[in-house]
């Protein structure tokens, strides 16, 4: 089966002016709100806004295991960007640069 994407993480200089963009534009309040991350559900997909971030949009996709499932895009031709980072709750993510420069993420659920 497929992946999804499952997060979209924009890049935002001003989180309280980017928190009114994207409650109007997604029409929800965010599920969690805080200095350096704004998240929003929107069915299937989490919508991130952070401020500390300097490329983007940025698409992660849920994987089992996050080393391995690095290791893969590496062997592909990935350039790990952000090696593997605990966010907190135990969940992981990493960050990879594809030839053409487009950065991509992979998100690995705490267990």
């Amino acid at each position: 089966m497929a992946r999804s994407i499952k997060l979209l993480v924009y890049p935002v200089k001003d989180v309280e002016k980017a928190k009114a963009f994207y409650g109007k534009f997604l029409d929800t309040e965010p599920y969690v709100a805080s200095a350096y991350y704004v998240g929003y559900r929107v069915g299937e997909v989490e919508v991130g806004l952070d401020p500390n971030s300097t490329v983007g949009p940025i698409a992660y996709t849920d994987v089992k295991d996050i080393k391995g499932s690095l290791q893969a895009m590496t062997e592909v031709g990935a350039e790990i960007v952000q090696g593997i980072k605990d966010v907190g709750g135990g969940m992981l993510i990493a960050q990879v640069k594809d030839a053409d420069g487009n950065v991509v993420g992979l998100r690995q659920q705490s267990k």
